[in-house]
């Protein structure tokens, strides 16, 4: 989980001092009975946005293929 807090904040251009305020102003917001809940909402909303990007990739992939074969078949057929 390290890593890819560690990434985000190299993305967005914030070092390690605003990481930690960015971490403080939420325990306050949200106190540290709400976080478990906060943490696990957050991890489970990405990784269904995770699995919805891969399987419309997979989609992608299979519609082209399916387009080349029928394309083949087609130039088969005009023959």
């Amino acid at each position: 989980m390290l890593d890819g807090l560690l990434w985000t904040a190299y993305v967005f251009g914030l070092g390690p001092t605003e990481l930690i305020i960015i971490l403080v102003i939420v325990l306050i917001i949200f106190g540290p009975r709400k976080l478990p809940e906060l943490g696990k909402a957050i991890g489970s909303g990405l990784r269904e946005l995770r699995r919805a990007s891969e399987s419309k990739g997979e989609e992608e992939k299979e519609t082209k293929s399916k387009e080349k074969v029928e394309e083949k078949e087609e130039s088969e057929e005009e023959k």
